[in-house]
């Protein structure tokens, strides 16, 4: 596999007053998608927790999937049936928040498809004003504290910087970090706080984290 996996997440807010089976048809229809040949992995599921230091933000689901290049996430978006299904949720949505970024190394010999029950944490960052040029030393202090996390069961781990601005909320940077399953997540998330790290809580204005079990009805390609 390609060294510079593409990580692509987008968040849903679903109105409140979409019925249930409308929100699975939602779900089952992005998660079709992953049968696209542009696609390496894609999950659609809902979120079991979700916080926010911007009390304006709210989210209920979350699509992540991953491609092996920027020029494959180009294709997916445009392709038709992408396309098609983005233009039949869009009445159910609120809201929508999407970010990309070029996984780091520790990728490189794992494999992309997460297997049914993976527990997953992202947490997106929003710098303050006037901190833009300390990217790099966050993103390896972030990568530091991930390291940990992988003593403390984590089997999997990216981040980097965002590089679709358009919908991103001003969110610039990301990490993502994968547990065999919820328990592990929940043990690991007890004693490790990403955003609270003394090497990039000054810098920050913003902290979103969410979490999500990979569904056991994900197709693999």
């Amino acid at each position: 596999m390609s060294n510079n996996i593409i990580e692509h997440v987008v968040l849903f807010k679903v109105k409140d007053d979409v019925a249930p089976s409308e929100v699975d048809a939602m779900v089952n229809r992005i998660n079709s998608l992953n049968s696209l040949d542009q696609t390496l992995h894609l999950t659609m599921a809902p979120l079991l927790s979700f916080r926010s230091t911007q009390a304006s933000l709210n989210f209920t689901h979350i699509l992540h999937a991953r491609y092996n290049s920027k020029h494959d996430l180009e294709e997916y978006t445009v392709h038709p049936s992408h396309v098609a299904v983005v233009k039949v949720n869009a009445p159910l949505c609120q809201d929508i928040m999407a970010f990309d970024w070029v996984a780091n190394e520790n990728l490189r010999g794992e494999s992309v498809i997460l297997a049914p029950g993976s527990a997953i944490q992202v947490t997106l960052f929003k710098l303050k004003e006037g901190f833009e040029d300390r990217v790099d030393e966050i993103l390896r202090a972030v990568m530091e504290i991930q390291e940990e996390l992988k003593t403390k069961g984590a089997v999997q781990v990216t981040c980097g910087d965002n590089f679709s601005p358009g919908r991103a909320k001003g969110f610039s940077m990301a990490s993502l970090v994968v547990f065999p399953g919820l328990k592990e997540l929940e043990a690991a998330d007890s004693h490790v706080d990403i955003h609270k790290n003394h090497k990039i809580k000054d810098y920050l204005e913003c902290v979103m984290v969410v979490d999500f079990v990979v569904p056991s009805l994900t197709a693999s390609n």
